[in-house]
This record gives C-alpha cells, structure tokens and sequence, in this order.
C-alpha cells in the first residue's frame, strides 16, 4: 500500500480563534441590516466581532458578497447570481433594505483589515475552480488578518497553491442530507464526513456543524493535526456550550456573545 505524503506544516494564526465570528456580519434583517453587506460588516467590526462571508461568481467572472446561489430569498429575483454581471448585481437591494450586494473587492475596502475576515468560497462540487481563482487574486493585495474557506475538498486544495500564505479551512458536516451535496455520490459524502479527503485539501483549519459535534474527525483533526475547530452555526445556549467543549472558536448568529 502506498501511503500519502506527510502534511505541511499548517498556517493557523491566533487570531483565527481570537474573535467569535458572526456568521455573515452582523445581520439584523428587521433592523435594516441584511446578511453578507457592507452595513453587516461594520456592524460586526463595530461590535468587536470577526466577520465570515460568503462569495458567488457573477456572470463575467467576479467574485460577490452573496450567499444563495439564486436571488430570489435576499432580492427578490428570481434569476442565479451566475446569470447576471456584477454590475447589475450591484443594482439590486438586499431584503428591502438600502444595501446593495457588493462585490468582494468593495467588501474588502470596507473592513480593511479592521478586524479578521473568513471569506467562504461557495461551490456546486463540479470542479469548477473559477471562483477560487477570482477570490484568490483579489484577496492576494489585502492588508489584514484573512482566511478562506470551502465545503470542496478540491478548492481547499486548490487555494494552497492559488494563495499561498493563506489560511486555508475546510467547512464539513456530518450528514449530507441538503440539496447541495446533489451532485455527490454516497462515497463522496462518506469521505467529506470523514475527512478522507485529506491529502487533496490540506486544510489549515475546520469548520464544523455544531450540531455534528463532537466527532472523531474534529476530534482527530485537533488532537492530532493541529487543526483548529471553528463551530457552525450558533444560535442558541446549547450550541454555545456544545462549541466551547468541542471547539475552539463559533460562528455565530441571532445574538451577541
């Protein structure tokens, strides 16, 4: 049998788990605030917190502040982000809010590095890396504290050598019921709740669905990795007491830590 090559030596920086991270900014859709915008943003920085978002791919290839694939839930259109071009992105309000979707590279200006920032790279698992790419360059000119992140194996892998230097996570759950993971196959799954995959992603860090917690592979990726355990997504007391036995930071969302 032939054994995989050793891991690197992993990037994983204090301020990684130095911040509770609120789960696309600090949002407060009936206050105005929507999710993954500039007012999130500054809202989370002004709070103290670290900031995770999301990125989607607009249609002439850059990279948006956007969680959904489609636009129907936060903008009311019933088109994919993919479809349209960013400019015409950035003409649409979010959750009839005055916010606009930005792009990554607007978002970017506005936390300028006030405080750490875990930037999701969303996929369709179909080994699309464009999106990684885009995200890679933009991220490569920014002065503050910055991680990526995936639910792919293969764009986690990919980042290592698109952005180098640069904190790389792997965001997983345990079950892989949700019309996402579509495009998978049982053996796929098996192995992203596992961590099978591991000599392709090299992550630097986890990612974790707090309710998956705990389990032997953030178990094992902590005690024997060196991995760091980020917990998503926390909402309520249960899930802060299940993240501070069995990780070492949360996402959090809905309230204030």
């Amino acid at each position: 049998m032939t054994l995989p090559p050793p891991l690197p030596e992993r990037l994983s920086p204090d301020w990684l788990t130095a911040r509770p991270i609120a789960h696309r900014g600090l949002h407060d859709r009936a206050s105005g605030v929507p999710e993954n915008t500039v007012a999130a943003a500054q809202a989370a920085i002004a709070g103290g917190y670290a900031i995770e978002c999301d990125v989607q791919l607009s249609r002439d290839g850059d990279a948006v502040v956007f969680h959904d694939e489609g636009l129907g839930r936060l903008a009311g259109v019933p088109d994919l982000v993919r479809s349209r071009t960013a400019a015409d992105l950035a003409t649409l309000t979010v959750a009839g809010s005055d916010q606009r979707i930005p792009t990554l590279t607007e978002f970017l200006r506005v936390v300028a590095g006030r405080t750490p920032l875990v930037v999701e790279v969303k996929t369709r698992h179909d080994g699309d890396l464009a999106l990684a790419r885009r995200t890679a360059e933009i991220v490569a000119g920014y002065d503050g504290p910055l991680a990526l992140k995936s639910f792919d194996p293969a764009i986690v892998g990919a980042l290592a050598e698109l952005a180098p230097g640069i904190p790389r996570g792997m965001v997983a759950e345990s079950r892989h019921d949700d019309p996402g993971y579509a495009a998978l196959g049982g053996p796929a799954r098996h192995a992203l709740a596992h961590l099978l995959h591991l000599a392709e992603s090299r992550p630097d860090f986890l990612s974790w669905r707090v309710d998956d917690l705990p389990n032997a592979a953030t178990h094992l990726g902590r005690l024997l990795g060196r991995m760091p355990v980020m917990a998503w997504t926390v909402r309520t007391p249960a899930q802060v007491r299940l993240a501070g036995a069995h990780a070492d930071q949360m996402v959090f969302e809905g309230f204030r830590p």
